[in-house]
């Protein structure tokens, strides 16, 4: 179930790679990939979603087209935009741990689906934010930009990124609350009584 599971998220979101316009001069489309990473991360967690994307990006480097405009990750590499695709799998992991975290928590505790929403957005919104850091780093790397004319690439990126947090979540908590096995409940510890001793 968790291969089929990485696979299909991997498939996914290289479907989302069909979509690309091209914005500004620094060669940084805008892209739906970045949401297919935030879904990822918020329904398979830290570990399955960051495989996930690290499948996404490992077929990319046998010459399989899988980023936007149909480019393989081996062409990317040597690209002004590398530092995106290491940002989606720092945030697929990071916020992906946060995210399964977050959503045991909830459960636990019975909060509402809308506080749950909400906190989807925050974490979407902070995965948007590492990956911005990291491409900016990219891009300071790639280009005589310096940190604050790079980072200043992602300006025209930001009400777009914004609206797919916003839809990641949204379809993220629908999925999560529908089928619930996809993030397993943790397992409780055992508890010794006399009975056991």
């Amino acid at each position: 179930m968790d291969l089929a599971l990485i696979a299909v998220f991997a498939a996914l979101i290289i479907v989302l790679g069909a979509v690309s316009i091209p914005v500004g001069t620094a060669g940084v489309p805008i892209v739906l990939q970045n949401m297919g990473i935030l879904l990822a991360a918020f329904i398979l967690g830290g570990t399955r979603g960051g495989l996930a994307v690290a499948l996404f990006l490992g077929v990319g480097l046998v010459g399989v087209p899988n980023l936007a405009g149909w480019r393989p990750t081996l062409a990317a590499l040597p690209g002004p935009t590398v530092g995106y695709l290491v940002g989606y799998l720092v945030t697929a992991f990071l916020i992906g741990y946060a995210a399964d975290r977050i959503i045991r928590s909830h459960r636990r505790s019975g909060r509402s689906p809308i506080a749950l929403l909400v906190t989807l957005i925050i974490l979407g919104l902070a995965g948007i934010a590492i990956q911005y850091l990291c491409g900016t780093i990219g891009l300071m790397a790639r280009t005589p930009l310096d940190f604050t004319a790079a980072l200043a690439t992602n300006a025209p990126f930001i009400p777009g990124d914004l609206a797919k947090a916003v839809v990641a979540a949204v379809i993220a908590a629908g999925a999560i609350r529908a089928v619930p096995d996809l993030i397993p409940t943790a397992k409780l510890p055992i508890r010794h009584t006399a009975a056991n001793d």
